[in-house]
């Protein structure tokens, strides 16, 4: 396999003014990643121009920027995409290889531990996608063991063995580069960023008691994973290249990468706290997550009131209560485990935070008077839960419903009932239309402009963005690739409805990808731009209701093609941006991300199944535990479910008439905001355009299933890192807060990993941790002990 490697002229001279300084790379380690073949080449074996030099023109008014920026002790302080791309990243490239036998063959290695650990994390209480910093670290260690256990091709030059020069150098090319690093690092976390359409399957082996062949599995999920990748690929202009496209939640992966392998006194320090805040919370994490799990969700007023009446009980444990899985709203509890308050409120910009710390005020009371109101029957109900009921409050018996042809039994349906969802997953849904409507508005109205804009630049070369100026000199992936994967995947797609278990027709197989394509651009904008998105998988599934009617399956499949296309699309294009960071050959990252995608479809597809076979009741228990949830399936299939009956349950007399509704209400606040800020760009202090009305509306929902314990303390650590350390100490924060970040990450869910399997039953049976007080055997961990929780 060929290789990247280019003369040491065409490596780019780091900005004097970036904060972050590294030495480029010595004479002799240059010399010896290129002495067997000197030439320059890409990942597909064509010559690009090393005389490329856009040194100038990257330095282009970035003085100019500076004088626009708020200084905190001569450091400037971080607040857009623009100061990320200016000020945190370095533009450095050494021109080392990138796509290497050792790349791929440690990436591939690696594609299964983070497939797996995504799959276990699918079916935990609190959703967390596994960090990169995880992955990168580990392979970083092997890497480098690689390169100096192995022998390398200088040691038989000029001997006897000289014909295996070639084959020597093929196998270890020398000293692990950054970027043999970010690929095989990338090769893993494209296969750990999960399908989602893997769910679905989750869903129909645990309700429907279908065991989806493997082989249409992961044809359905190459396919939905593909036909992302190939629309983020004609995207990149708006959603990849400019400087506003962060992708935030990256900020501690690409930061770790160049703290790894630059050198310089500033990034020995990086590593030295990156070690030690790993080995930290590697250590400390077993103490949260099992021998004393009191720490996830400690609660003073819960420990205050344990001989409170039994109804006072019931009411502060559903607002304060929230270590186990759909206990309560978590309310000024404290969580110290780190695995669910993770680095991304470390990452995420103070403009989305503010948002949604707005959204979750709104949750509190919302849901709380919802439940106590009685609003859709809530009290007949656990007030969190994502699972279906019956109307006097028992589990729902679909089955029956919809029989083994999961179609529906009108008949059955008349003697059983309508389902029932709580009042708190009404409300979910409500706001994720709510969401819904206000992005598509938010996005034309207000970043209209900015997309127009964008691909005038990608066509005329003129995008501003420094980073992108730096990656002219390598080929381009041509459109076309990203085309024929968008083809091969709605032939692989096809095959699946045609020939699996999945009830939909053609006809509605073509309708769900374009639905999808079309939000896709939608809600990786305001992935990239605040760093989270919004769920669209309501509204997919409301149109496959219309669609479909009485077909739940067909419904997961439509939502699957439709959907999961968008969530595929968000990662791959971060994926992509942080490529663009690191200085990746473009070529190399399409190949990167189609192989880690492949491995994906088929580990995930394992893991599910020896998870969902290992742990099933629980998984089907509406609760659940502190360790294992079935809150996604269930959820999946409670809209699948409902929305197959949409005409009884959301029609003009059904009980849930407002959740689709919602759909055109969310655009309307949104629409007088942009009118008020064609007026006022301000009211006091408060930038109009500051307010992200789709981040409130989904936020407002956010503590509706799962552990919550941990919020308010992801809400401190937001605090103290984008506002007390970013605007008071900018220069600790951009040297060190997301490579803290990062390493806390890592050295979390390393622990976690090993407890899945040692102790937690992620394979067969679980040891759980003897009962003592920070770990008691009986109620709920964090004391607040309400609702039947001592029964």
């Amino acid at each position: 396999m060929a290789h990247f490697q280019s003369d040491k002229d065409a490596i780019p001279t780091p900005l004097v003014d970036v904060p972050i300084l590294h030495d480029t790379q010595s004479k002799e380690y240059v010399n010896e990643k290129t002495a067997v073949d000197s030439s320059s080449y890409d990942v597909v074996g064509e010559k690009f121009d090393t005389a490329y030099d856009k040194g100038s023109s990257v330095e282009d008014g970035l003085e100019e920027r500076k004088k626009g920026l708020t200084y905190v002790n001569g450091e400037p302080v971080v607040t857009s995409g623009q100061d990320v791309s200016d000020f945190l990243i370095d533009i450095r490239d050494d021109g080392d290889p990138a796509l290497t036998f050792r790349s791929l063959f440690l990436g591939t290695v690696f594609a299964g531990l983070g497939a797996a650990l995504c799959q276990i994390y699918i079916f935990k209480p609190v959703q967390v996608s596994v960090s990169t910093v995880f992955l990168l670290l580990l392979i970083y260690s092997l890497g480098n063991a690689w390169a100096v256990a192995l022998p390398r091709a200088s040691w038989v030059h000029g001997t006897r063995f000289a014909r295996f020069e070639r084959l020597i150098h093929f196998i270890n090319p020398g000293p692990f580069g950054i970027k043999e690093h970010v690929i095989a690092s990338l090769v893993a976390s494209t296969a750990a960023g999960g399908s989602t359409a893997v769910n679905n399957f989750a869903v129909q082996r645990l309700y429907y008691d279908t065991n989806v062949h493997a082989t249409t599995a992961i044809l359905a999920t190459f396919s939905t994973a593909c036909f992302g990748y190939g629309l983020v690929g004609l995207l990149r202009p708006l959603t990849v290249y400019p400087s506003e496209m962060v992708y935030w939640t990256n900020l501690p992966t690409v930061s770790t990468f160049q703290a790894l392998h630059f050198s310089g006194e500033q990034n020995h320090k990086r590593v030295k706290l990156f070690w030690i805040a790993f080995t930290i919370m590697f250590v400390y994490e077993i103490f949260p997550s099992y021998i004393f799990p009191l720490l996830n969700g400690f609660s003073i007023i819960c420990l205050a009131t344990q001989k409170a009446p039994a109804g006072a009980v019931d009411v502060i444990t559903n607002l304060f209560g929230g270590s186990d899985g759909n206990e309560g709203l978590g309310f000024l509890s404290l969580g110290f485990d780190w695995q669910y308050i993770t680095s991304t409120s470390m990452s995420l910009p103070l403009y989305q935070q503010a948002n949604s710390w707005v959204g979750l005020c709104f949750c509190y009371v919302v849901v709380m008077a919802i439940y106590y109101s009685n609003a859709w029957s809530s009290l007949s109900f656990p007030m969190l839960s994502t699972s279906l009921f019956a109307q006097n409050g028992t589990r729902y018996p679909q089955k029956a419903v919809f029989g083994p042809t999961f179609t529906l039994n009108e008949t059955a349906l008349h003697e059983i009932g309508l389902p029932a969802l709580t009042g708190s997953n009404a409300w979910s849904n409500l706001t994720q239309n709510l969401a819904i409507g206000a992005l598509i508005a938010h996005t034309v109205l207000f970043w209209g402009p900015y997309a127009v804009q964008s691909f005038k630049q990608a066509r005329t070369g003129t995008q501003p963005d420094r980073h992108w100026k730096v990656m002219q000199k390598y080929h381009e992936a041509p459109w076309y690739w990203y085309a024929a994967l968008l083809v091969l995947a709605f032939v692989a797609g096809l095959i699946v409805v045609l020939k699996g278990e999945t009830t939909l027709p053609v006809w509605a197989y073509i309708i769900a990808l374009l639905l999808g394509g079309f939000i896709t651009p939608f809600s990786t904008l305001l992935f990239a731009r605040a760093g989270n998105g919004i769920a669209t998988n309501q509204l997919m599934k409301m149109v496959a209701g219309a669609l479909n009617p009485g077909k739940p399956v067909a419904n997961l499949y439509f939502s699957m093609w439709s959907h999961d296309v968008i969530s595929t699309s968000i990662g791959l294009a971060g994926d992509l941006k942080m490529g663009q960071y690191l200085k990746i050959p473009p070529r190399a990252m399409f190949l990167t991300q189609l192989w880690g995608t492949i491995l994906g479809a088929a580990i995930n597809y394992v893991v599910m199944v020896s998870v969902v076979d290992a742990q099933r009741e629980i998984l089907l228990d509406p609760i659940g535990t502190n360790v294992w949830s079935g809150q996604v399936p269930q959820s999946l299939n409670s809209a699948a479910v409902t929305w197959s009956l949409a005409k009884e349950l959301y029609g003009p007399h059904g009980p849930y008439l407002i959740v689709p509704l919602a759909l055109l209400i969310g655009i309307v606040p949104t629409t007088i905001q942009w009118l008020v800020r064609k007026r006022w760009t301000h009211i006091g202090p408060l930038a109009i355009d500051s307010i992200s009305l789709p981040i409130i509306y989904s936020y407002s929902a956010n503590l509706t299933a799962g552990v919550n314990s941990t919020v308010f303390s992801s809400v401190l650590v937001g605090i103290a890192s984008q506002v007390w350390l970013r605007r008071y100490h900018p220069g600790w924060y951009k040297k060190y807060n997301y490579v803290l970040g990062g390493a806390l990450d890592g050295g979390a869910q390393v622990m976690i990993f090993i407890l899945s399997f040692a102790v937690f039953g992620a394979s067969g049976d679980g040891h759980p941790f003897p009962t003592w007080w920070g770990n008691p055997g009986q109620g709920n961990v964090d004391y607040c002990n309400g609702n039947g929780a001592l029964d």
